[in-house]
């Protein structure tokens, strides 16, 4: 295959095509090619699909950037995507995110439940009061023992309804939780290994499955997923994976002001950007996830809506701390940070980015005031790696692991590429190992000294930053190494520690928000990721599509969308 229509994994290839025609003009032809290419198997793909323009029932498609149809079995698959169209819309968690403001950051809101508080002498006993009138989508209804029942799967290996798809999702989001149990039907109380004041933010991601269903279908997930049951506003009426699922409005759903304004909802998975593009321009889906930045424009002259708002993301590589990784020494960290031409990559993606300067942006109150200043200064770069031993003609050579596509990952190959670019300039030699997204996480998943990480010293994982626990704590504690959390770089600092001990152990908001800067400045600092771009999350849309409120969150709220003639 010729260049452009494949994934490049070495320098030469990049290095050729940038003598041709310059960095952007190269970058510009590989997309360009790869859509063509995409938009020869699109017409194929969708119809196998099974897409449909819209009948009598109002119908929402939406394509999205995940290679296969999330599972809807409860703790679904499929990243932060996964959970925004099947997580939060077939089945919820006991806390919610309110999504119906663009202007203002998303906060907790009650969601199963109506309130939780800790006991004023126990800091460690959390209370959950559960929310009246919640029923399953099979009728049955929500209680404390469903409650118990739903954190057993993920978390107790020895309940019936223990499932390691689901664990493996789950687990790693609540590692504080050692016990928990029903106190009468509208009661939860759960118990941590020490005080937790983040507990809200995490359980927000625990969503309840049906016990009576799982009991129906046999108790076998397997067989769960052909008659899915959640509370949540839709209900699944056909699942095919890789192919689609199609969601219908739920008549019965407990809270009346978000029940769906449309019929029916298909969710297609097509990782392919221009893939995307093809079929919103031939009308086979009304919304595309991440359409490609130099299609903007031209979808935008086309009349199509063009959606994006900021939101708690970013984009970095997650370099592995294990011995003998490169990325042990400061020098090569803050060298690798200061080679970005990350203006150039916001023009290269059509501005559709926020320059990163750490793990948040500096307009976040997190951001501190660090003394190290991310930005583009390839000389002071090239000082530093030869200060560390290398250069372009003696260079670091190093493998990354990367994807195609997937939830939040923007465009993951040209920014990459333009960063492998970037690297080879001080004398940073990359290869990439291209994976499916889910292989990626399962990766992440695993840490960097599984074997399947196959010499990978760093891998790039666009994460939320939503609350203090995902954005920062999860992947630096070294008491959260794989398989009990996410520090996949296996790094270690007992200072950092302490850091997160404090916040975790402080209730007042704003003493913890200083907790919080301090291990930011920290981040920042010791370039201990590098950080690369936040996300815009843009979206296109067909004229008809009304009534959404892009929220300044990774999830959206689709009850309020409706699609006109």
């Amino acid at each position: 295959m010729s260049m452009g229509f494949d994934i490049l994994t070495n320098n030469d290839q990049v290095e050729r095509g940038l003598r041709s025609c310059g960095r952007e003009g190269w970058l510009r032809r590989i997309l360009q090619a790869r859509r063509a290419v995409a938009v020869l198997v699109t017409g194929t793909a969708l119809a196998v699909a099974g897409i449909v323009p819209a009948s009598a029932e109002t119908i929402l498609r939406i394509a999205m950037t995940a290679s296969d149809i999330p599972l809807p079995n409860g703790q679904t698959d499929q990243g932060a995507e996964g959970m925004r169209f099947v997580g939060y819309t077939v089945f919820e968690a006991l806390v919610a995110w309110d999504l119906s403001s663009a202007d203002k950051p998303s906060r907790l809101a009650p969601g199963l439940a109506t309130e939780w508080k800790t006991d004023p002498k126990d800091k460690t006993r959390w209370l959950f009061k559960l929310r009246q009138g919640v029923r399953f989508h099979d009728g049955a209804p929500l209680t404390a023992d469903a409650v118990v029942w739903n954190l057993a799967k993920i978390l107790d290996k020895n309940s019936p309804q223990y499932d390691d798809k689901q664990a493996a999702q789950g687990r790693g989001r609540i590692p504080t939780v050692v016990s928990y149990k029903a106190l009468g039907k509208d009661t939860v109380e759960i118990i941590t290994s020490a005080p937790d004041a983040l507990l809200p933010y995490q359980i927000a991601w625990i969503v309840m499955s049906s016990p009576a269903q799982w009991e129906k279908a046999g108790k076998s997930w397997a067989a769960f997923l052909k008659s899915p049951s959640g509370t949540g506003p839709w209900k699944v009426r056909s699942y095919r994976p890789r192919e689609r699922l199609e969601l219908a409005r739920n008549d019965g759903y407990w809270n009346p002001a978000r029940k769906p304004k449309v019929d029916a909802l298909v969710l297609l998975p097509v990782p392919d950007g221009s893939a995307r593009v093809a079929a919103l321009r031939s009308g086979q889906v009304d919304w595309i996830e991440a359409p490609p930045p130099d299609s903007i424009d031209s979808l935008r002259s086309a009349g199509f809506k063009i959606t994006s708002n900021v939101y708690p993301h970013v984009w970095p590589w997650h370099f592995s701390r294990i011995e003998g990784a490169p990325w042990n020494d400061v020098r090569v960290r803050k060298a690798a940070n200061l080679a970005i031409d990350r203006e150039g990559m916001k023009k290269l993606l059509g501005g559709m980015m926020v320059v990163a300067k750490g793990m948040v942006p500096p307009s976040s109150p997190w951001f501190g005031k660090p003394s190290f200043d991310v930005k583009y200064d390839p000389a002071a770069a090239r000082a530093l790696m030869k200060e560390a031993g290398y250069s372009k003609e003696k260079p670091l050579k190093l493998k990354v692991i990367i994807s195609p596509a997937g939830s939040g990952q923007m465009q993951p190959v040209a920014m990459n590429e333009l960063i492998q670019q970037n690297l080879g300039e001080i004398g940073i030699q990359v290869e990439f190992d291209v994976r499916d997204w889910n292989a990626l996480l399962a990766n992440w998943r695993a840490g960097a000294k599984d074997a399947g990480t196959s010499g990978a010293v760093a891998t790039n994982s666009s994460y939320y930053s939503q609350d203090p626990f995902s954005a920062l704590i999860r992947h630096l504690d070294s008491r959260l190494l794989p398989p009990k959390g996410t520090n996949w770089g296996y790094f270690s600092d007992q200072g950092m520690d302490k850091l997160f001990d404090s916040i975790r152990t402080e209730f007042d908001p704003a003493a913890q928000e200083a907790l919080i800067r301090k291990v930011h400045e920290k981040y920042v600092n010791e370039a201990l990721f590098l950080f690369v771009a936040h996300d815009v999350g843009p979206r296109a849309m067909a004229q008809k599509v009304r009534g959404f409120v892009q929220a300044q969150n990774w999830f959206q709220d689709l009850s309020p969308v409706s699609v006109g003639n």
